[in-house]
């Protein structure tokens, strides 16, 4: 099956500066992935590329095309955001501190260390050498912390951990008089340049703020001579080029143009405005060399001239020269440190975010606080306002939490968190719509499939939750804990309106209900049982024991009332619940049973065992009619502690999590290992297999480690040599505590899925890892995949049957040819009056793919009645044949109710809205009745 990563659930953020490009959609690093949200369609998506670690720092480009995302090692990936691919890899040869795209796109600032270093913008094409070194800046003393562009994309200023901030010129400049503000007390946060529009309809620099993490803002005033001076003409060998990196352009003649024109490093000037005799500025587009060759002029005399036309230059405001004073200095008045900030120049507004979770809005310069408000109680790790200053993103790393706030209305745009510790387990509802996770943080969150949101979250439990099942009736969630309850959440009033007690108190690991939901079933880690409880009544109806080891796997048949169940104790048991019988077959295995699963018609029942096997069994006849030989298939990775290679381990190599597709012809498994496989069961051969994650920030990611990195002591990685001034990110460390007087181990946590599970639809599925909950569906990208090609199945014979009129034919011959353009170009042509003699003919092996087809249209047509009339004419002909082999055709049909489901759900809230709006306008006084009453009630103003 061609699945391919879709997005990425359960964790919004983890770390490293978010941004809101286009003034709507947020960007935030997700590990080595990046997530964009758009805040006005409610939307997420996390991109396809991967960095090698976790990504530390995120730069988009101006015009919102170019995405700059590097990890901690410095490693970088230039991606075209509207394509979603990777143009350029590049190394910064460190961690980088700081990044900023330049205001005209043209350069980027890239902190590594003590240097500044500027580099060119590469183009959207592919090149050798993309990134170009333009020239550095090493007068810092320690390592920057934060970057900021003046309005021109000249002048930059720069605060470090050496107390102090700078500023730098892109050019060469002669006479140049180091700028260094200083006088704070601790490590600088952020540096922002101070504008205000100038008559030359340009935004001139007047100053600059620095605020430091102990809280003080300091405002400097940059004090001008007032006259030519301010200003300095620069020389072409001094300017800083920034031109388009494509082949060197050639004359009419065929000569490079460098060597016929000495004057084309005059064209390498970046600004637009040049200074006529008179002294007054006037702005002119730049000359280029594609500018020179446009006019057809290939005289050389011509050119020439053209260019000493040009070579009255071009003046810089200085900003090294003057004076800069510190005007002014404030501070915030927090117990706690400050974490993140940012600076609008539109607004003139500041806001800061503290280590204990508030953050403050200030108007500047006068530093007045406008908000002052608590949203988290762990630090906030990121602040960012929008274009237009309306948005402000925060972002809390320990918790996993991303927040958009609207601060003139008071009011949240987005509210989301994550799961802040591994998911253990995931399920989807009946119709595909919806996905519900359970983790070790005691939290259960449902997620809404198609938008990637959270819309709810509950957090009763009071310890990790180990099982969440959804009811048939896809109202309704259950989930198992390990705190000894099994809780039903009612997901129309978002309340627990069930929990399920034994007895004893005891440790739940897996969960299961028959399939009208009535029957509730959990199975326990430490008694060695199975509860059984009712629905309607939360009675203990039944406790099925047998097992001799944890139950750490449970399902019903699809099909049979019975009950299956998988143990530590080497036995797949067989249990009627509804017969009161107990155990009517055992199924004994060689080695641990991990876990079980039943395909979905009910003959067949797979088992995974500690030594890697996948053991098909009949259930109704009890016996083993297959077995799968995984081990090779799951291995791969290396941990930092393993002794032997990855060829040589053999730990891990097991499946832990299993699930049939939903026409039972294929299977995923994964386990303690960054692979899922996919198993063809009729021949029991690997299909496929999916890595998680390439993220080497993880441990098991790598086949081969690196000698170097191992010591006398252990592992490198496991020292501990944290810094305290390091950005903390989300701890994403083991849960258990060390023996007393001892510290929990921080190493990297290892790759390995938790739990898996396919859609009813059988169009994607999703697998709780390491990295969040992973997201895949079909590809839908396939050109050409026929199911019955012929020489006559054509497109000019289904162009050719549409215009005589046949429709049957053609669309016969569209699902044969199974072109997604013809097959909906032919469904929408057949004539209404047509609908139930086509329907009728339609051919029973075709049937599946045409109600696949009509799925993926409905949609994003408008002939919405159209396409149902079609739906109820196909039921009504082919019913009897749908309900005989009603597994052939669920995961279509499934498929079809989500999207009519979907449809229905945005049908209802427009109309809901529309009433509203017209009981509004109907309880609203008549315009006349209403003028009438204000002037008789004028009239007796005036008697009186």
């Amino acid at each position: 099956m061609n699945f391919k990563f879709h997005n990425l659930l359960g964790a919004p953020y983890r770390g490293g500066n978010v941004l809101l490009s286009g003034n709507t959609q947020l960007i935030s690093p997700v590990g080595n992935r990046i997530s964009i949200t758009d805040l006005i369609k409610s939307e997420s998506q996390t991109l396809p590329c991967e960095n090698g670690k976790d990504v530390h720092r995120i730069a988009i480009s101006p015009n919102g095309a170019l995405l700059l995302s590097i990890d901690k090692d410095g490693k970088s990936l230039l991606i075209n955001v509207r394509q979603q691919v990777v143009l350029h890899r590049f190394s910064f040869k460190g961690p980088v501190s700081a990044l900023q795209f330049s205001p005209d796109g043209t350069l980027i600032a890239a902190a590594v260390g003590k240097l500044l270093q500027i580099w060119r913008t590469p183009g959207f094409k592919a090149e050798f050498s993309p990134f170009q070194h333009v020239r550095s800046f090493a007068s810092c003393h320690d390592t920057i912390t934060c970057v900021d562009w003046s309005p021109d994309s000249q002048w930059l200023i720069v605060g470090s951990k050496d107390l102090s901030a700078r500023l730098f010129c892109i050019h060469n400049i002669e006479k140049y008089s180091p700028v260094v503000l200083m006088g704070h007390k601790d490590v600088i946060h952020g540096v922002y340049f101070q504008v205000k529009a100038h008559h030359t309809s340009e935004n001139r620099v007047i100053g600059a703020y620095s605020v430091s993490r102990d809280g003080a803002v300091f405002s400097w005033k940059h004090h001008a001579l007032g006259n030519e001076q301010d200003y300095i003409a620069l020389e072409s060998s001094n300017s800083i080029t920034v031109k388009a990196q494509d082949s060197r352009p050639y004359a009419e003649n065929g000569t490079e143009l460098d060597e016929r024109v000495g004057y084309l490093d005059l064209l390498e000037v970046p600004s637009t405005s040049v200074f006529q005799d008179n002294g007054k500025r006037k702005l002119e587009p730049k000359i280029t060399e594609d500018s020179l060759l446009s006019d057809g002029q290939s005289d050389l005399e011509q050119v020439r001239d053209k260019v000493k036309r040009k070579k009255i230059g071009t003046r810089v405001f200085r900003l090294d020269g003057g004076r800069w004073e510190l005007t002014n200095k404030h501070f915030f008045m927090q117990s706690s440190k400050l974490t993140s900030c940012d600076y609008h120049q539109g607004l003139n507004m500041l806001v800061a975010g503290f280590a204990h979770g508030i953050f403050g809005i200030y108007q500047m310069p006068d530093f007045t606080c406008i908000h002052l408000l608590s949203i988290s109680k762990q630090k906030l790790t990121t602040s960012v306002f929008n274009g237009t200053g309306n948005w402000i993103a925060f972002g809390c790393a320990k918790l996993g939490q991303l927040l958009v706030w609207e601060w003139r209305s008071e009011s949240y745009i987005l509210k989301q968190q994550g799961h802040y510790f591994d998911v253990n387990a995931v399920d989807y509802s009946p119709d595909s719509q919806l996905i519900a996770t359970g983790a070790d943080d005691n939290k259960l969150k449902v997620w809404n499939a198609s938008s990637g949101f959270c819309f709810v979250t509950f957090a009763e439990h009071t310890n990790s939750i180990t099982a969440v099942h959804f009811l048939p009736s896809n109202n309704a969630l259950l989930s198992a804990s390990l705190d000894g309850t099994v809780r039903a959440w009612d997901l129309l009033r978002y309340r627990n309106f069930r929990t399920f007690t034994t007895p004893r108190p005891t440790q739940f690991a897996s969960l299961a209900t028959d399939k009208s939901g009535e029957v509730v079933c959990a199975g326990s880690l430490d008694s060695f049982q199975i509860y059984v409880w009712s629905m309607k009544t939360s009675r203990l109806l039944d406790v099925l024991s047998g097992h001799e080891g944890p139950v750490h796997g449970l399902i019903f048949s699809p099909v049979h009332e019975m009950l299956a169940s998988s143990s530590w104790d080497k036995t797949v048991r067989i249990w009627d619940v509804f017969d009161g019988k107990g155990g009517t077959e055992v199924f004994s295995h060689t080695h641990d049973v991990l876990t079980v699963a039943y395909r979905p018609d009910g003959r067949q029942l797979a088992s995974t065992t500690l030594d890697g096997k996948i053991h098909l069994w009949d259930p109704i006849e009890g016996e083993l009619t297959g077995t799968i030989e995984g081990r090779r298939d799951i291995a791969g990775g290396r941990l930092m502690i393993d002794r032997m290679t990855a060829a040589n381990s053999s730990s891990g190599k097991c499946f832990t999590t299993i699930c049939y597709s939903a026409d039972g012809i294929y299977l995923l498994a994964g386990g303690n290992s960054k692979y899922i496989c996919m198993y063809d069961l009729s021949e029991r051969v690997l299909l496929r297999r999916f890595q998680i994650t390439h993220n080497r920030s993880i441990d098991g990611v790598l086949d081969f480690l690196n000698s170097k990195h191992m010591t006398d002591a252990g592992p490198i990685d496991l020292i501990d040599d944290n810094d305290s001034d390091a950005e903390e990110g989300q701890e994403r460390t083991n849960l258990g505590f060390g023996l007393p007087g001892t510290l929990a181990n921080a190493g990297k946590p290892s790759a390995r899925t938790r739990c898996i599970k396919i859609s009813p639809t059988g169009r994607s599925w999703v697998a709780a890892t390491t990295e969040g909950v992973l997201v895949y569906s079909i590809d839908d990208t396939i050109l050409f995949d026929p199911t019955d090609l012929d020489v006559d199945v054509t497109p000019e014979a289904i162009e050719s049957a549409l215009e005589s009129g046949k429709s049957t034919l053609a669309l016969v011959l569209a699902l044969r040819l199974n072109e997604p353009k013809y097959i909906r170009k032919t469904i929408e042509a057949v004539p209404v009056s047509d609908l139930p003699l086509v329907a009728s003919q339609v051919p029973v092996r075709h049937l599946n793919r045409l109600f696949e087809s009509i799925a993926d249209i409905i949609g994003n047509s408008p002939y919405l009645e159209f396409l149902l009339i079609w739906c109820q004419e196909l039921c009504r002909v082919h019913g009897r044949t749908i309900q005989t082999q009603n597994q052939k055709f669920l995961p279509a049909l499934r498929a079809l109710q989500k999207a009519i489901t979907g449809i229905h759900e945005d049908l209802a809230g427009f109309c809901n809205s529309n009433n509203y709006l017209l009981d509004y306008f109907c309880s609203a006084p008549n315009a006349k009745s209403f003028s009438l009453e204000t002037a008789s009630l004028g009239q007796r103003a005036l008697q009186l």
